[in-house]
């Protein structure tokens, strides 16, 4: 199996380090193998995550707390 090297944040090697320990994975090398390939499933049955418009991110529909479109 090819070997890759990453660096990941602190908090997710936090998180991984946590799964281990609670018996979820037996190892970290099995977390971030499970992990990856369940994040590339998920990516190839919904697509990548389309960028929201900047500013309305906390805002209803439409950028309008009250204001709902079906």
């Amino acid at each position: 199996m090819p070997k890759v090297e990453i660096t990941i944040p602190e908090h997710l090697e936090m998180q991984i380090a946590q799964m281990v320990e609670r018996g979820e994975f037996v190892n970290r090398e099995e977390a971030i193998e499970d992990l990856l390939s369940t994040g590339i499933k998920a990516y190839k049955t919904s697509g990548p995550m389309e960028e929201e418009e900047p500013g309305l991110e906390n805002d209803g529909m439409m950028g309008h707390d009250d204001e709902y479109v079906f």
